[in-house]
């Protein structure tokens, strides 16, 4: 599975990446042992020169994993063709145990490459440089994870078996699946819509009234709900088909790849709410994230609604 092209290009900028952030690593623990911000010898001075450097690197690297994600995204579903029993991206995740941890830590991944890169911009508005250290030896650990996360992904793709028989999302987000997923699943419509629609209620209350942390959790709280919701019934109305519940199958053209546009719309509103979250415990004041957050999430609420609506109107049934 590995010289398929798609792979390999990753596998490829994974390498490059991996070099490239030993580099920033390696720069990172000489910073944070030795920076003084109010030292005025040469030594400093070769810091604040690789810091700078540093930083370039490291935001090199975010800039280029976002749309690697949707690239990785991607190729889990062209790649699903040649196992045999995969219907999108959902056989390749589940063709060996590792897929489900690597889309979960690349998720976690970019939250904190986010979070890091919001960091360093506060960092150098202030000619104090007043959070070099910090962001740096919160790159320490984010350096941890995507090294973690670049294993997992080569032992994944080499993990794959061609000649090996996987089972298609039908099966996979089916409420008769014992897995945690036929729990989620087996959740009724009423309350589960009541927690989405409400989420979104206390996110324009806690923006109304500017309570950062609580806005910051609700963001975190709207992830789990808004991805539960959408396999278990907004879905559905996307694949006019009540018993489909893939997360996958609507990145796909059949369906104008409108996942690519939600999953979108749901980082970008839930990174900015949580940045918030992380600016507040700085001390820092942010009002920009608000709005990027709450637009960002009414856009999302918007268009999964506007599935159902439309579907209701134009058959006068729910499905």
């Amino acid at each position: 599975m590995t010289l398929a092209p798609e792979v390999l290009a990753i596998l490829i900028l994974n390498a490059i990446f991996l070099l490239l952030a030993t580099v920033a690593f390696v720069l990172s623990v000489k910073i944070s042992l030795k920076w003084d911000i109010h030292a005025t010898t040469q030594s400093q001075y070769r810091l604040e020169k690789q810091s700078f450097l540093s930083a370039t690197i490291i935001k090199y690297i975010f800039a280029i994993k976002l749309p690697l994600f949707l690239f990785f995204i991607f190729t889990l579903d062209k790649i699903s063709v040649l196992l045999t029993g995969a219907m999108c991206g959902a056989g390749v995740v589940d063709a060996t145990d590792y897929g489900t941890y690597l889309l979960i830590l690349k998720l976690v991944n970019l939250y904190l490459f986010g979070f890091w890169l919001a960091l360093h911009y506060l960092d150098i508005k202030n000619p104090n440089l007043p959070y070099t250290k910090i962001k740096f030896e919160f790159f320490m650990v984010a350096f941890v994870l995507f090294v973690i996360e670049i294993v997992l992904e080569g032992i994944m793709f080499s993990d794959i078996d061609i000649d090996k028989m996987v089972s298609c999302c039908g099966t996979l987000y089916s409420s008769a699946s014992t897995s945690a997923m036929g729990d989620i699943l087996s959740i009724k419509t009423a309350p589960l819509l009541a927690l989405f629609y409400g989420n979104i209620a206390l996110l324009l209350f806690f923006y109304w009234f500017r309570v950062k942390y609580l806005f910051a959790i609700a963001n975190i709280s709207f992830i789990i709900i808004a991805l539960v919701s959408l396999i278990s019934w907004f879905g559905t109305y996307i694949y006019e088909l009540p018993t489909h519940h893939c997360p996958f199958c609507f990145l796909q053209s059949d369906y104008y790849y409108v996942g690519y546009l939600l999953y979108t719309l749901l980082f970008i509103g839930t990174f900015y709410g949580m940045r918030l979250g992380v600016m507040q415990m700085l001390g820092e004041g942010e009002d920009r994230s608000y709005r990027i957050s709450l637009i960002a999430n009414l856009l999302y609420a918007l268009v999964v609604t506007l599935y159902p609506v439309v579907y209701f109107i134009r058959n006068g049934v729910w499905l």
